[in-house]
């Protein structure tokens, strides 16, 4: 399973970056807000720069023409941008017209498998289904998750299942396990899947005991070298 990082923060993408597990970038509006000093194409451009993956650009418009011109605007930004659109009426036909123009496109805010199969046959190539939004009301959202990748493999839908609004490791886990080809995590979700209570743990402990050795063998050698300086000052 692919990993994205779901955030506009430029120093967050760089550190997963150098982790070496990042495949691509997913940002929307409120992410950008979040961020200061830089434009959202200026964002955007360092962001592509960072990686060569997909760099998920959403547009701000709800009818088709403005969705057309802000997304044809986002894929001139670099060759890695795919335009991310919310599922609606307008949302379809744009993503059908962004096919048409060879540009890749994200349907966001996906919360059935019905609404990802209308996405797929519109021609998104990123489905992002809201695993979290729908565990938030009592819904299983993995099971979205599980419908839609069996749906896109047995009619061999040319999209891939991005298990979005990820809230946890075990979330993670749970895509991974139910087939999705991607998911996208939030900065702190990163750091938890990287830290255990036994792992940090074992390196402190590792650590010290590493230290204890090393004072070990230093007390021979410093009561050796004080011996030979003893026997040079007395002969």
């Amino acid at each position: 399973m692919k990993l994205f990082i779901d955030t506009a923060d430029i120093e967050e993408i760089r550190t997963v970056a150098r982790w070496g597990v990042l495949d691509g970038v997913t940002t929307n509006p409120s992410l950008f807000a979040k961020t200061s000093g830089m434009t959202y194409d200026e964002v955007l451009a360092e962001i592509c720069r960072i990686t060569d993956g997909p760099v998920s650009a959403e547009v701000i418009a709800d009818d088709v023409d403005g969705m057309l011109r802000e997304g044809r605007h986002f894929a001139k930004l670099a060759d890695n941008i795919y335009v991310k659109v919310p599922m609606s009426e307008t949302g379809l036909e744009a993503l059908s017209r962004f096919r048409a123009e060879g540009i890749k496109t994200n349907c966001t805010l996906l919360f059935t498998a019905n609404q990802g199969l209308l996405a797929a046959k519109a021609g998104a190539n990123l489905l992002s289904p809201f695993v979290g939004r729908l565990d938030d009301i009592n819904q299983d959202g993995m099971t979205v998750i599980r419908e839609l990748v069996s749906i896109v493999e047995i009619h061999e839908l040319e999209s891939e299942v991005l298990a979005a609004s990820i809230r946890n490791p075990l979330h993670v886990t749970q895509a991974a396990l139910a087939g999705s080809h991607i998911a996208t995590l939030p900065f702190k979700v990163f750091q938890q899947m990287v830290h255990h209570p036994l792992t940090d743990q074992g390196i402190a402990q590792f650590r010290k005991d590493w230290d204890k050795a090393r004072q070990a063998l230093a007390k021979p050698a410093a009561t050796a070298a004080g011996r030979a300086a003893g026997s040079r000052s007395g002969s």
